[in-house]
């Protein structure tokens, strides 16, 4: 009988800046790229494709949550994985970004849960828009996501990128390769080997406990 082949996995990579030209789009365009050339989908997009008013409760009450959400809420639904690939505004993430975030995160089912998520970012900067990583790290993980330690950002970016878009230094090419690929490998163990805590497994001879295990049976282990 053979073994059927596990479907490649699906990654939302999204650049978090409305500037036409921004820096952070060409890293989101490369990453894409990445996820391709290392047998995944990529889904490239940008915050500008997912318009949402200031979040407001009221306007939640009385509207709902508005298709600018719902349309990302939907591309995040459709993928294994996401990449965010995001500037630094003042030390932290821009606005837009985090006002996404938090009309998305009112849909139930909320969609970060349990989502892996790598970031990303390119700044002029010396430090390279790493800051705003550490904030954005903030509100996804609140939410459940889980993102990957390694970040990856390209400082003095406005000099980083050759002639061809691709990043200019080897090592940290070499990096940002890296950085995809052992993403996609921890993204693709999610999809097809469940976790050992989805499902009880007996070992040498105990049995789950009602009292103390807290764990959930999922609908796959069933």
């Amino acid at each position: 009988m053979s073994t059927p082949t596990p479907s490649p996995i699906r990654v939302l990579v999204l650049a978090a800046s409305l500037r036409a030209d921004s820096l952070n789009a060409r890293l989101a365009g490369l990453a894409a790229e990445a996820v391709e050339r290392h047998g995944g989908v990529a889904e490239l997009a940008s915050v500008r494709g997912f318009d949402v008013p200031a979040y407001d409760g009221d306007v939640e009450a009385a509207e709902g949550i508005p298709p600018g959400a719902e349309r990302f809420r939907a591309r995040l639904d459709a993928a294994d994985g996401f990449v965010i690939a995001s500037p630094e505004y003042n030390a932290s993430m821009p606005g837009v970004l985090k006002n996404l975030v938090d009309w998305v995160s009112r849909h139930r089912p909320q969609p970060f849960h349990e989502r892996h998520g790598l970031l990303l970012s390119a700044s002029p900067s010396m430090v390279g828009g790493n800051r705003g990583l550490w904030a954005l790290r903030i509100p996804l993980e609140h939410l459940g996501a889980r993102v990957y330690p390694d970040m990856f950002s390209l400082a003095q970016a406005h000099l980083g990128f050759d002639a061809d878009g691709r990043i200019a230094d080897q090592q940290l090419r070499a990096r940002f390769e890296s950085n995809i690929v052992n993403f996609m490998n921890l993204v693709e163990a999610a999809k097809h080997y469940p976790c050992v805590k989805q499902a009880w497994i007996e070992y040498l001879g105990e049995k789950p406990d009602p009292a103390i295990d807290r764990v959930e049976v999922s609908a796959a282990a069933t």
